[in-house]
């Protein structure tokens, strides 16, 4: 996400690159270059303009320290009001009610039914909620048929009345079974037209003044810049809706939405999707964001996303294994099932500092273990708990059964051996104790 913006701004910043003081020639050249930039990436106007303005401001208003370079005073002075142009601070959802009702807004097509699935995950494994999904959409029967798939995947039960085409009745309808059955979260998916009309926003808006939600979530396709920011304002003049949604942020380049939709409509950015699993939902850090605009990685959400696959009870278990040098390719297959819950390869490997430069023109697809599975599912079971029996001849039919070449077999085998050395050389040096990640 954001490559586009990142790079240009990289390239703005190098204008600064010499110089010893800034002075307001070349604020001026360099913040040119920037707010051109911040329009290609298409940010609205207003905004992109009041940003340079104010960059400007502080960067003149700045006494710069013999050890800080011009060039490093601007990449702080830009990131700071990055993540101030965007909320500064993550805002969290309201979950006050009993139960709370969260009412989903916004065009067709822009991912609401999916994200209304995603956020229940969410909320469930996070927050310990018991939610249900309503069925809202009464014009398109294939939304009611997608939202049941999605809460069959993730074991959340969905409320919908396939004959009853009075979406006020369906939502009230939705929160009696809840207090009924005991769920305190209730989720209701609504409909969406191709573009804003009178009838589709007078429904919407009765829906709300029936249920008054505790919390009401604009949901818009972030890939569809300014045309976005301007979906969302007539959607809060009419709804005053309490935060907004970004869906498909993976596939957006420039980022414009993400930069412009708080300071045009003054409401927080509470989450963004960026993937089409289940569990591609991230709540929205400003600060993380300007992080990962300007090149510097995202290790904090890095670190949680692992946290949220490890499991305690396997680490030990795998730290005796590793200690008694007992590690086998069924651990390792395991270990890369992990990684892979973790998200779009490339996306996580853009969160390291100073990696998401050095891979932008790489193309990471998440098929990249595809060769290394095949061939450690060609193993028999024997061969992948006992690795040290895999010879010349069990190889050659390891090659043959995944499809690959003896070459890429053994290449493997030995990072396995290399990998297996080093693990058991850390545990150790740590005196036998893997270290403990925290929560």
């Amino acid at each position: 996400m954001f490559e586009s913006l990142s790079n240009r701004l990289e390239r703005s910043f190098k204008i600064l690159k010499g110089e010893g003081k800034i002075t307001e020639i070349n604020v001026a050249e360099t913040l040119k270059d920037v707010r051109r930039a911040l329009l290609d990436a298409d940010v609205n106007y207003k905004t992109a303009k009041q940003f340079t303005e104010t960059v400007k401001e502080k960067a003149l208003g700045q006494n710069v320290l013999t050890a800080v370079k011009p060039e490093q005073l601007m990449v702080k002075i830009v990131h700071d009001e990055l993540a101030a142009l965007m909320g500064g601070t993550a805002t969290d959802i309201n979950l006050k009610g009993s139960p709370a009702v969260i009412l989903m807004s916004g065009l067709q097509g822009s991912g609401k039914t999916t994200f209304s699935g995603k956020l229940a995950k969410l909320l469930k494994s996070k927050k310990g909620k018991n939610p249900l999904l309503v069925a809202g959409d009464v014009y398109r029967p294939a939304a009611i048929e997608q939202l049941k798939i999605l809460g069959t995947q993730i074991e959340v039960p969905v409320y919908s009345e396939d004959d009853n085409k009075n979406p006020v009745q369906i939502a009230q309808n939705a929160i009696r079974f809840a207090k009924q059955n005991g769920n305190d979260l209730v989720i209701i998916d609504t409909a969406g037209r191709l573009a804003i009309d009178e009838e589709m926003m007078k429904e919407i808006t009765a829906v709300k003044d029936a249920v008054r939600p505790d919390e009401i979530l604009f949901v818009v396709d972030s890939m569809t810049g300014q045309d976005a920011v301007n979906t969302a304002k007539e959607f809060n003049d009419r709804l005053n809706f309490d935060g907004v949604v970004l869906t498909k942020l993976d596939g957006d380049t420039r980022g414009g939405a993400a930069l412009s939709i708080r300071s045009v409509v003054d409401k927080p950015i509470k989450f963004v999707g960026t993937g089409e699993k289940m569990d591609a939902l991230d709540v929205f850090h400003p600060e993380r964001m300007a992080d990962r605009i300007l090149g510097m990685g995202d290790i904090v959400s890095l670190v949680e996303r692992a946290q949220e696959q490890y499991d305690e009870e396997e680490a030990r278990r795998l730290q005796k294994k590793i200690a008694k040098n007992q590690f086998d390719f069924n651990d390792f297959i395991g270990q890369i099932q992990q990684i892979k819950k973790m998200g779009n390869l490339k996306d996580l490997a853009s969160m390291i500092p100073g990696v998401g430069k050095a891979i932008k023109d790489l193309d990471i697809d998440d098929d990249a273990f595809k060769s290394i599975e095949a061939i450690i599912y060609s193993m028999t079971p024997k061969e992948r708990s006992q690795p040290e029996i895999l010879n010349g001849s069990r190889r050659q039919r390891i090659a043959k059964g995944s499809g690959t070449s003896i070459q890429e077999v053994n290449k493997l085998i030995k990072q396995f051996d290399e990998t297996r050395k080093m693990m058991k050389m850390m545990t150790q040096m740590k005196g036998g104790k893997m270290p403990k990640m925290r929560r």
